[in-house]
């Protein structure tokens, strides 16, 4: 366990939660994590999720956007259920791109895990893209993801990050149930924030 680590935790941590919540300040959050995890699997040779914490970067900043102006009339966003031929793209757009990686990641690198790793990072980035939309169902997928990271991390070594994952398990299933009330009451979301 390291400093950065336990950091990369801690803003983790929080920033998850904020998500749950529905607040804005999830995002500069998460980009202070990502930060953090790019040099922490970067070390652990889990090339596939250090990839995937630059491409978060991407997300935050996006996602902060339109959490902002992505709504109605360029205001905040709301809470929706995901367009079934979005799903439908992003499930298989998932699974090619799963295959894909892992196929390079184990006969081009020294990838611990080439297609755990590969899977984990493909479906993660669906489901954060489908939480810069703020469509309920990316809490379904991180469940599923979080399942795996758990058992991932902990066969690496890295019992904190697995801890967080466990985390990030209690917390996605804390946002399901929350996202799902809030899309019930439209005019009221959970913990809008600002920035």
């Amino acid at each position: 366990m390291s400093a950065l680590e336990a950091a990369g935790v801690l803003f983790g941590v929080v920033a998850v939660w904020l998500t749950t919540r529905e607040n804005v300040w999830c995002w500069p959050a998460g980009l202070v994590n990502v930060g953090l995890f790019i040099v922490v699997f970067y070390r652990a040779k889990l090339y596939a999720d250090t990839g995937l914490q630059v491409v978060y970067v991407a997300l935050c900043l996006y996602g902060w956007y339109e959490w902002l102006h992505g709504g109605r009339n360029r205001g905040v966003l709301r809470v929706s259920g995901t367009p079934r031929t979005a799903l439908a793209a992003l499930a298989a757009a998932g699974a090619v791109f799963a295959a894909g990686l892992g196929l390079f990641l184990a006969r081009r690198t020294d990838a611990a895990l080439p297609f755990w790793d590969a899977g984990t990072t493909s479906f993660s980035l669906v489901a954060q893209a489908m939480q810069t939309r703020k469509w309920w169902e990316n809490w379904l997928v991180w469940i599923a993801v979080d399942v795996v990271y758990v058992g991932i991390y902990a066969a690496k070594g890295l019992y904190l990050t697995a801890g967080l994952y466990a985390v990030f398990l209690v917390l996605a299933v804390v946002g399901l149930r929350s996202w799902r009330r809030s899309m019930a009451v439209p005019d009221q979301p959970a913990g809008e924030g600002t920035a």
